[in-house]
């Protein structure tokens, strides 16, 4: 009885050795198949044949970045990728370095599409007579004859005080508003001396020094130099007292309309 039991608990070793065997190599042959099909379709997906990029949407501002600007811009690093496998980062990058450009967004959307959205620079003044400046005084490298319609105030300084220089121009603005001026250029030389051209050709010459002080005897002074019925080249107002005052002469106004 006992050799029976014991040829019965062999008997179901070996038959549980098999089922694991078994089991065992079906469990491998399903995960080559997976693998195998994995590499197919990573295979698939990375082809651009498979899926190619083919298509181009902007959406935000297009005022001054153009649809053929960011077409170049998404293709300046070469052929695009699969769907799948391209890089967002290379190209939203490549596209914030277009000159108007101060944020973009750029997502893909299936099956073929890129799509980017820009917001770009409000300019607010022109900086150094090549660059432009935000509301906030930020310098960008807009060209200033993009925004030549706009007659926006021309802003001179050295770096670094071109949030100054605009805030500055603001402040004046408002004051020269009263006497019936208005600023075309302002410029902050190396020794902070200030220096106004109205856009009426008037030069007005505020120093280093007392320059709200100055600003108030100028809107003082002027209706007695307007009332001399004469064409004014420049005030000048770095005294203590008083302003010196320059007339144009008929040359002037030749050279100005030449």
């Amino acid at each position: 009885m006992s050799m029976v039991n014991a040829l019965t608990r062999v008997q179901t070793v070996i038959k549980l050795d098999r089922q694991t065997g078994a089991s065992l190599a079906f469990l491998v042959g399903v995960i080559t198949l997976m693998l195998l099909g994995a590499i197919r379709v990573i295979d698939w997906m990375s082809d651009e044949q498979q899926l190619p990029l083919s298509q181009l949407v902007m959406e935000g501002d297009q005022t001054h970045v153009t649809a053929a600007q960011v077409r170049k811009a998404v293709l300046s690093g070469g052929e695009l990728k699969s769907f799948m496998l391209q890089d967002v980062n290379r190209i939203q990058a490549n596209i914030e370095a277009l000159p108007w450009v101060k944020q973009v967004a750029v997502r893909k959307q299936w099956p073929d599409t890129l799509k980017v959205h820009i917001t770009e620079y409000r300019a607010s003044a022109i900086w150094n007579g090549q660059k432009l400046l935000t509301p906030d005084g930020a310098v960008f490298n807009g060209a200033p004859q993009d925004v030549a319609d706009k007659k926006l105030v021309s802003l001179h300084g050295n770096t670094g005080t071109s949030a100054e220089v605009l805030h500055t121009s603001r402040e004046l603005e408002r004051q020269l508003q009263r006497i019936g001026l208005s600023i075309q250029a302002l410029s902050l030389n190396m020794r902070r001396s200030w220096r106004i051209v109205t856009r009426d050709g008037v030069r007005i010459e505020l120093g280093r020094k007392a320059r709200q002080e100055r600003l108030a005897r100028l809107v003082h002074l002027y209706p007695r130099i307007k009332a001399q019925n004469k064409a004014i080249a420049y005030v000048d107002l770095r005294y203590d007292t008083g302003a010196a005052v320059g007339w144009k002469t008929e040359a002037d106004d030749a050279n100005r309309q030449n």
